[in-house]
């Protein structure tokens, strides 16, 4: 027998920005949160990545991945919210009610506002299409922190970490922390994806990381086990065969967007995400979406301050705020992949941070970020931070202060 539910908010998703909205919704108010989570505990990602780093933009400290987690799990208790583990949404029976499995059965659980925070997840080896043997000690970063930091498993002795994005540290360190060697890290960029500090940090005595840039693995060998690779160099087409018995894909990252998908909101084609305004609203009104599952991807704490910038939101359509029915659209020209949040409208506030987010494809150290509606430069910025393939490039949405908001969509690119 399926049993019925009402509450006045429900937040999919038990990490940093759903947590954390959580925490913002549920304080000093008499709102019914209750925040769903398909895992047994709470915390999201950082539950499993055992390293300091967490925490510097949304409680100005530094502290490990699950030192984090517990800190935003109990906030959100002790703001009064309920977190139900376990918990997995299915489905939706209506446009505000979803379906639930759970130890106790199937439920639905309708809301009067709905906050999607399902994240993002790295492709794994199929949606690479990496060809080869299929053989065990394969990972994704994700995988590999769940197996030796809440399972207590060990890996292999040398493994190939493939990618050198933020994550892909992460995974050194994780692979350092059970006596796994990184003896390559392999990039098809021209330089690593990540910080100038990690890059410095990773040719120390302590890692010791040999970096192969323009680089591709084109062959996974061995099995049942893992025994090797075969890289490719981009420039010469000349390959090789490095010896490693673990391989770690790291990065390349697609939102968790099935329930999104699945009840048919708009979905941009540059971040795979819900279309969202500044408000992050989706297509529907009432349900909301922030974190990674817009942004693919973004620290946590970055997540988490879509979640302190919800709030006000979902608090706004509670008491019946109308917003406005025009909105421009905001588009990304290459190499800039996507942006977000995606929409602009009139009397909305400005988006968490003050920041757009953009991805690219291409190392720009001095971007210039020209901002074009219907042929004509609306805004203009010369930003000090370079634009960089494998993280996030934040560009301050005070680009759009003089677009037309009756006109149409604007268009970021770069000028070099």
């Amino acid at each position: 027998m399926t049993t019925t539910e009402a509450v006045d908010v429900a937040i999919v998703g038990a990490g940093p920005a759903g947590l954390t909205a959580a925490t913002e919704l549920a304080r000093n108010s008499v709102l019914n949160v209750v925040v769903l989570e398909r895992e047994s505990e709470a915390g999201g990602i950082p539950r499993h990545s055992d390293h300091p780093g967490y925490g510097l933009r949304d409680r100005k400290t530094f502290i490990s991945g699950p030192a984090y987690a517990r800190r935003l799990t109990t906030d959100a208790r002790n703001a009064g919210a309920t977190i139900r583990t376990s918990t997995m949404v299915t489905g939706w029976a209506d446009d505000h009610t979803l379906e639930l499995t759970s130890p106790r059965g199937r439920h639905t659980l309708t809301a009067r506002a709905i906050v999607l925070a399902t994240g993002a997840r790295e492709r794994p080896r199929a949606a690479r299409m990496i060809p080869g043997d299929r053989g065990a000690g394969i990972y994704t970063t994700g995988l590999l922190q769940n197996a030796v930091h809440l399972k207590h498993r060990t890996v292999g002795r040398r493994a190939v970490v493939v990618g050198a994005e933020l994550v892909s540290y992460s995974a050194v360190l994780t692979l350092k922390h059970v006596g796994c060697q990184t003896v390559l890290m392999t990039t098809e960029y021209p330089s690593p994806e990540s910080y100038g500090l990690f890059n410095l940090a990773g040719r120390t005595p302590l890692l010791g990381l040999q970096v192969a840039t323009r680089t591709k693995v084109v062959r996974i060998i061995g099995k049942p086990a893992v025994t090797g690779v075969e890289v490719e160099d981009l420039r010469t087409g000349q390959r090789r065969i490095v010896d490693c018995d673990t391989v770690v894909l790291t990065g390349d990252w697609i939102p968790d967007h099935e329930l999104a998908r699945s009840t048919g909101l708009d979905i941009d084609p540059g971040t795979l995400g819900p279309v969202v305004d500044t408000a992050l609203r989706t297509s529907r009104a009432g349900v909301f979406a922030i974190g990674n599952l817009l942004h693919p991807v973004d620290t946590a704490d970055i997540a988490a301050l879509d979640g302190h910038h919800v709030a006000d939101q979902v608090r706004a359509h509670l008491t019946g705020n109308r917003f406005s029915d025009n909105a421009v659209r905001i588009l990304a020209d290459a190499p800039l992949r996507w942006v977000a949040p995606n929409l602009v409208r009139p009397g909305d506030p400005a988006p968490a941070r003050h920041r757009l987010l953009l991805w690219t494809d291409r190392l720009v150290r001095l971007p210039k970020v020209v901002a074009r509606q219907d042929g004509n430069i609306v805004g203009r910025k010369t930003l000090p931070w370079p634009a960089s393939p494998g993280r996030v490039f934040r560009v301050p949405s005070s680009i759009l202060d003089r677009i037309d908001e009756r006109g149409g969509p604007v268009t970021l690119s770069l000028a070099n």
